[in-house]
């Protein structure tokens, strides 16, 4: 039996497989208009129209690859640097010290331990929308769970699966609802009661999902030597500064508007302090951070890789007739079927279009004007967006940041779908059944 292609021989095909399809989907295009204020660039609605532009030639394929890379520098930056923070922290000793702490503290609890890290994670998700930032994080969770029985199935999906759903239930993530609410012209953060009730039962079902599989599924304990003496000063330094960075950083993105590259600067500076401070040489403390970049080298490759593909639609203008397309017809069924129907549609769009504030400014300013045609709410059209756009990013191979997570698991992908599919449908039927109470209640 073949082995299974690669998370990069994966993204490579999907990018062939989109030039491909610059030859069979026509051109066109929707008119733009840009906000001097907030140097937004809205869509503007009902101006679609078709052209005839020279298509993409082999040349423009393989340019997509760097250019892909490129246009997301930032994140790729954040990945290494990230990484090598937590690579050299690492070698320090506190993050094994303190996972001998967690073991010995969680014997006989390990349900209680992933209830937390579900937790955690989906508190990190619905606040600042955690997703890319878990990847570093992966080699250690899964260090833990397999010191407490837990499989990579189990450990991603109570990391990474609960951060995407704490996004995608969100009543105020900042890359998803907030901006989605702008550019549906809504108040920001209104509606968010409802939100509110759905984030905890979608939270709770999914808890009660990973438990249930975690149970079935448990694996050997991996033996290692349990240092149980109480952790050192300078370890405990050390791991106070990573949770003092975390706290700087999640308000950093809420407050001040940070991006990745102000990220990258504070975990930066946490790595060379704590070299410091576990009395490395500035040499040996460099050196070190340079080892973790080589671990991380893979992940942010794959992260460059998949926006590849949006590179692709975009320059061969087929991403707005793909949009056009899947929600052009709405308007002519009953709203409830429309509302569940948006729901579908945004899902499969985010397979071309895996970022989730690119995939609102694209899709907001055209889906609202026709929510007002269809007799539905705005905030019904936010919805949909959220529940059927946000949760794809656990399936969709064009997600940089699960296929760099499911490789350093050493999960293929194949497996990863068999395994995550059943949660995702499970999640996305509670989003429609709330996209239909919605519609009964007149949410607005």
């Amino acid at each position: 039996m073949k082995k299974f292609p690669n998370a990069i021989v994966i993204i490579l095909s999907v990018i062939l497989f989109a030039w491909i399809l610059t030859f069979i989907i026509p051109q066109g295009s929707y008119e733009r208009t840009l906000n001097e204020t907030t140097e937004l660039t809205s869509v503007v609605p009902d101006s679609y129209q078709q052209e005839e532009l020279p298509h993409l030639s082999v040349f423009d394929l393989l340019l997509a690859i760097p250019k892909g890379i490129v246009g997301r520098a930032d994140l790729v930056v954040l990945i290494l640097l990230l990484g090598g923070c937590f690579y050299l922290i690492e070698k320090t000793g506190a993050l094994q010290q303190g996972l001998n702490q967690l073991i010995v503290i969680l014997a006989g609890k390990e349900s209680l331990a992933l209830v937390i890290i579900s937790l955690l994670f989906i508190t990190g998700g619905f606040t600042i929308g955690l997703q890319e930032e878990i990847i570093a994080m992966t080699p250690i969770l899964l260090l833990f769970g397999r010191s407490i029985g837990y499989n990579a199935n189990t450990i991603v999906s109570s990391s990474l699966g609960s951060a995407i759903v704490g996004s995608s239930f969100s009543p105020f993530n900042p890359f998803g609802v907030v901006i989605a609410q702008k550019e549906a012209g809504l108040e920001l953060l209104s509606g968010y009661e409802f939100r509110l009730i759905v984030l905890a039962i979608a939270s709770l079902v999914w808890i009660f999902y990973i438990l249930q599989y975690s149970r079935k599924n448990r694996i050997e304990k991996s033996v290692q030597k349990i240092v149980t003496e109480k952790l050192s000063f300078r370890n405990k330094l050390i791991l106070m500064l990573l949770a003092i960075t975390f706290s700087i950083v999640t308000y950093g993105l809420i407050s001040l508007n940070w991006g990745y590259n102000e990220m990258s600067a504070c975990f930066f500076v946490l790595a060379l302090t704590c070299g410091c401070i576990a009395g490395f040489s500035l040499n040996k403390t460099t050196e070190i951070y340079i080892g973790g970049f080589k671990e991380m080298v893979f992940a942010a490759l794959i992260i460059g890789l998949a926006n590849g593909v949006s590179v692709i639609l975009k320059e061969g203008m087929i991403i707005d007739t793909i949009v056009y397309g899947l929600f052009g017809p709405l308007q002519h069924l009953p709203p409830a079927l429309s509302a569940v129907l948006m729901m579908v549609s945004h899902s499969i769009l985010h397979f071309p279009m895996p970022s989730t504030s690119g995939h609102a400014i694209l899709t907001m300013p055209i889906l609202s004007p026709l929510s007002d045609l269809i007799g539905l709410s705005r905030q019904i059209c936010v919805l949909a967006y959220q529940y059927g756009a946000i949760m794809m990013d656990l399936i969709v191979p064009t997600n940089g940041a699960t296929m760099a997570v499911i490789a350093l698991a050493g999960t293929n992908y194949k497996n990863w779908l068999k395994f995550i599919v059943k949660p995702v449908l499970i999640m996305m039927g509670i989003g429609a059944l709330a996209i239909l109470i919605a519609v009964q209640i007149g949410y607005s």
